[in-house]
Order: C-alpha cells, then structure tokens, then sequence
C-alpha cells in the first residue's frame, strides 16, 4: 500500500456529517474544542466565511468549493467578516442532518458541518503530524499540475455528492452522508499532500518525491531496524540532508516519526486479547519485551497491560 492507505489502515477514520448551515449575513459560529480524537471539517457550498484565528492569527478566507480541517480539534469561529452583530440562527431537525437558518438579508453561505472521528490514541498522533488548521482550495492557485487538476476534480466531485445527497433526504441518507465524509477525509489529505502549498508536517513530507522512499520504508516494513544512512541511502542523499529535511519539512526527526508508527502498530495489536506481549514486542521491531513496554510507557503514558485492560473496558 501507499503511505497513505498505509496510515489510514493504522488509524481508521469514520465521518460524520452533523449540521447544515443556511446563512445570510451577518452570521457568525463559534465552536468550542472538539473532543478527543475528533477532528471538525466545514465544506464551502456557496458564499464565503472568514476563519477567526483565537490565539491571534490571520484571518482566513475561504471560498466555494473549499475545505477546512481542525486536526487537533481547536476551538475556531468562522464569520461573515462584516462585524455586524449575527442574526439568531434557528435549528430543526432534518432527515439526515440538522439544518441551521437564519434571517440575515445579506450575503448567502451554504455550509457543510461535520466531523471525523479517531479512534484513541490516534486523533493525538495524527494531531502531531497534520497543522493546526489546514485548508484545502477548491480552485488551486497559480499553475497547478496536471495531477492537482484531477485531485481537484475528483474532490468537487465528491462534495457534489455530498450537496446533493444532503439536499435529497432520501432513505439512507445519513449513512450515504456519513460515507462520503469518510471519503472526504482521505481525499481531503491526497489533495493537500500534491499542493504547491502543502503545510509543513507529514503532507509536506510526502509531497517531497525525493522523501518518498523513506517514507513508505518506514509504513512498510516498521519492524526493521532503520537506521538514518540506510534511509538516506533510499533516497540517494546524505544522512545529514535527509536529517534536515525531516526536520524541515515534518517538524520531527526520522526516528521520532517510526516510533509513532509502532506505538499505532503496537496499541491496535494490544487490543487483541489472543496476542501476547512479547508477539506484539517482536512485531514492532523490539527484540527485548522489557525494552518495548518501557518505550510504550513513555510513549503512551501507561503500559501495555494498562492499555488492554483500558481498551478493553470502552471497546
């Protein structure tokens, strides 16, 4: 599998459409930080929104066809950039989702809210590896490349979908909806990885194509020993140039991103009642169980006996 497929396998993601905004200015949305493991996206149908940065950062203007991620969550309000006082927003229960009206005379926004949903621990890792906030351009800037044309294509397909689905209301609806959100999470991070404009973290990794040998190493095989030369000499360049595009372009080291691809690995074997400790130890690449069950501790905060007992009790 790709890197992708790869990551997604690890770290299962479900969607859930949730409300459907049906907006004239001015308006305005706050959302508070979103629960563990669970990342907000909104989908520009028609109009524009404003992005309000709380901890004081530039606003954000978002456009038809463009898609907003919150990867760890974050509390953000999305607004009509007038700074008029927002029309009361009326709620009611739609067949497949809530509807949100209200009787701003201004501007139209139509906007899909929803939500992806992690299983522990891995809304925490993905959150270390995805920003903050990530937007994703229905219309690329500049001269996009041939690919980037049919990702974007591909994506206002699946949105349209999505519109017209919500529209209908039709039996099956919500699962049909629930579907395409998934969809949308996996094409969402295609589209951003083949960006010019490609945040740093593992996006911007992965849209480096001299990285992508050491990359899909490390999903592939996260069992062998990988040491900085030989992953250097995958990508034909040095230990030090790939040290410091790991660096650069992820925010952490080589190690520190195959650590967390084991931890993944190790906390869903965990899960499994049938398989042993040191099974699991050895799978991951650990010749020693005592060495693993302290890297998971530090790693995880618990050891691995905590987390069946703690998987087990919620799963």
């Amino acid at each position: 599998m790709d890197w992708l497929s790869s990551l997604l396998d690890m770290m299962p993601v479900s969607g859930r459409l949730e409300i459907r905004c049906l907006y004239g200015a001015p308006w305005r949305i706050a959302y508070d930080p979103s629960a563990a493991g669970e990342i907000p996206y909104h989908v520009v149908l028609e109009g524009t929104a404003v992005l309000k940065d709380p901890a004081g950062g530039p606003p954000q203007h978002l456009k038809a066809g463009d898609i907003l991620l919150l990867p760890t969550g974050a509390a953000h309000i999305l607004h009509d950039g007038s700074g008029a006082p927002p029309a009361q927003a009326q709620y009611r229960a739609g067949m497949n989702q809530t509807i949100s009206e209200n009787a701003g005379t201004g501007d139209r926004l139509d906007l899909l809210c929803g939500r992806f949903i992690l299983t522990p621990p891995h809304g925490r890792l993905m959150g270390a590896y995805l920003p903050a906030r990530l937007i994703v351009r229905g219309v690329a800037r500049g001269r996009p490349s041939a690919t980037a044309t049919a990702l974007g294509a591909q994506l206002a397909n699946l949105v349209a979908l999505m519109r017209a689905e919500s529209d209908n209301e039709s039996l099956g609806g919500q699962a049909m909806l629930n579907a395409f959100s998934a969809a949308l999470f996996t094409l969402t991070l295609r589209r951003a990885s083949e960006s010019n404009e490609a945040p740093a973290g593992l996006l911007a990794l992965a849209g480096h194509p001299r990285l992508a040998p050491a990359l899909s190493a490390m999903f592939h095989k996260p069992a062998h020993p990988w040491t900085l030369p030989e992953l250097a000499g995958l990508c034909n360049m040095s230990r030090a140039t790939l040290a410091r595009h790991f660096q650069e372009r992820l925010g952490h080291s080589a190690n520190d991103l195959l650590l967390d691809i084991r931890m993944t690995l190790a906390s869903n074997e965990l899960k499994n009642p049938a398989r042993s400790t040191a099974a699991v130890s050895e799978m991951v690449g650990y010749q020693s169980e005592a060495a693993f069950q302290r890297a998971f501790k530090q790693h995880m905060g618990m050891s691995p006996a905590q987390w069946r007992r703690a998987a087990a009790a919620t799963g």
